[in-house]
This record gives C-alpha cells, sequence and structure tokens, in this order.
C-alpha cells in the first residue's frame, strides 16, 4: 500500500474516479492518448510511467519510430524551453559578470 492511499485514501480514490473520468470522455484515439502520455511521462522522469505507456503506445498501434519520434520532440522541446529560460534569467550576461545583478541569497 502507498503512503497516499495508507493515510489519504480520499484523495487516491478521487484519482481513480479522475482516470474513470478520462477513459469516458477521451476524444482522441488510444494511440494519440498514449504518446501524449509517454511524452508527459518522460518530462516528469517518471520510469513506472514511461514504461507503461511505452508499452501503451505499442499496443495501441505505435511502433518504435513513432516514440523514437516523441521522445526526440519533448528532448528538443525541453532544450529549447530550457534555452528561452535561462537566456531570460541571465539577460544582460555583463551586469551578473561584473556583480550588479546576482541572486539576492547573500
Amino acid at each position: 500500500m502507498s503512503f497516499l492511499s495508507q493515510h489519504f485514501p480520499a484523495f487516491t480514490n478521487a484519482l481513480s474516479e479522475l482516470d474513470k473520468v478520462y477513459d469516458e470522455h477521451r476524444t482522441i484515439d488510444d494511440k494519440t492518448d498514449e504518446l501524449i502520455r509517454f511524452a508527459l511521462s518522460v518530462k516528469a522522469r517518471s520510469q513506472p510511467c514511461v514504461l507503461k505507456h511505452f508499452k501503451g503506445a505499442i499496443d495501441a498501434g505505435a511502433n518504435e519510430y513513432d516514440l523514437a519520434y516523441i521522445l526526440a520532440l519533448v528532448m528538443r522541446e525541453a532544450a529549447g524551453a530550457d534555452d528561452c529560460w535561462t537566456h531570460d534569467v541571465i539577460g544582460d550576461w555583463s551586469e551578473v559578470i561584473s556583480g550588479k545583478r546576482g541572486c539576492g541569497c547573500g
């Protein structure tokens, strides 16, 4: 039994109900659903979910090339987001180097 199901069963029960709602009202096909879940699992770095949705995507009709594309897409989008975010944070890097701009953390 997981920590949450032992100490907060109302929450884990609600998650189970939410999963049922998703299944009942899904507007996309199984393959697309599994590929999205695979991508989110990669980004969240969830090993069990990556394995579950990798296999789920295959079972839903995806092939190795579909999964490789999704993995590459996640990696590319993450790299792009990291690049943009870091450049926004650093801003005028000469101010960081000169000490005019710092973390403010002492």
